[in-house]
């Protein structure tokens, strides 16, 4: 009954991170429809931002202080990683949307400058991040013990995920991003600037996905490449559950996550992973619009 336990946690937590990974896509590739190659790279901004940070902290902070720098590190980590998606957006893909494969031609390049741009300024090897004392160790539920750094990142990722559907379906400006996407050409002719809209929808997807990047420091080493590891998951997230559609993010990311660790705890981590790519293709044929269709008023 514990390893069940234990193997359904492993799952979820695996899903929450996957989650938090696939939100920011969940916007841009979901609701833009802009194929982000540099997905990744976002993330690993995300994780550096918190390693500089901790390197200040340890720095120039008192001691007693230096567990604050991973709170300090979400909205810093937030904030710089949607400057890049607002430099990116302006500069490179507003000229790119409804091309879909020079955008991804186009952010797969940017996203070997910034991989090589982390190289330059850290160095190739991976480096650590030291979690906070209040992250070490696990809850204890009987003879189980559950992370506390595994607990945190779901708690992380329920609460962006409660933010953006906040921002999406209960303030004006989500109303009309959701507008913009659904009829461009109305919302034009009833008054919303769509160019920044379209700004400002995606400097969102790379916030939380520089968040991501921070909570992934938790999990190991961060290095250039952190983000390429995770980028495939994430399109099979977002894939899986629907484009556009939040609730189908949810569903595709635990699901994955729970399935992926069933097969790897009953095979292992090779043939796990093969099953979960076989199932999703199966899936996919018997619903090519992912779990949750998103519904369009304009006209095909």
């Amino acid at each position: 009954m514990n390893e069940i336990i234990l193997t359904l946690f492993n799952g979820i937590s695996l899903g929450s991170i996957l989650l938090l990974i696939a939100l920011g896509l969940a916007i841009t590739f979901g609701l833009m429809n802009v194929i982000n190659m540099a997905h990744g790279e976002l993330i690993m901004a995300g994780a550096y931002i918190t390693y500089v940070i901790q390197h200040i902290f340890m720095d120039y902070v008192p001691t007693q202080y230096y567990d604050l720098y991973f709170i300090v590190s979400i909205p810093v980590a937030l904030v710089v990683a949607a400057g890049i998606g607002v430099l990116l957006e302006i500069t490179l893909i507003r000229h790119l949307y409804k091309r879909p494969l020079d955008s991804l031609l186009a952010t797969w390049g940017v996203g070997l400058i910034l991989q090589q741009t982390a190289r330059s300024i850290f160095g190739a090897p991976n480096v650590g991040v030291i979690s906070p004392s209040f992250l070490s160790g696990g809850l204890e539920v009987g003879s189980l013990i559950f992370p506390y750094s595994r607990l945190f990142i779901l708690g992380l990722a329920i609460v962006c995920l409660i933010s953006i559907y906040y921002y999406f379906y209960r303030t004006a400006s989500g109303r009309r991003v959701r507008a913009v996407m659904q009829n461009r050409q109305m919302a034009e002719c009833l008054g919303v600037s769509t160019r920044k809209v379209d700004m400002m929808t995606f400097a969102i997807g790379s916030g939380f996905t520089g968040v991501a990047g921070c909570a992934l420091t938790l999990l190991g080493a961060i290095g250039p490449t952190i983000g390429t590891s995770y980028i495939i998951d994430a399109f099979m997230v977002v894939v899986v559950g629907g484009v556009g559609a939040l609730f189908g993010a949810v569903a595709g990311a635990f699901g994955i996550g729970i399935f992926n660790t069933i097969f790897e705890y009953v095979t292992d981590a090779t043939i796990g992973k093969v099953l979960i790519f076989l199932l999703i293709i199966a899936f996919l044929q018997w619903r090519p619009s992912g779990l949750v269709m998103f519904r369009s008023r304009s006209l095909d």
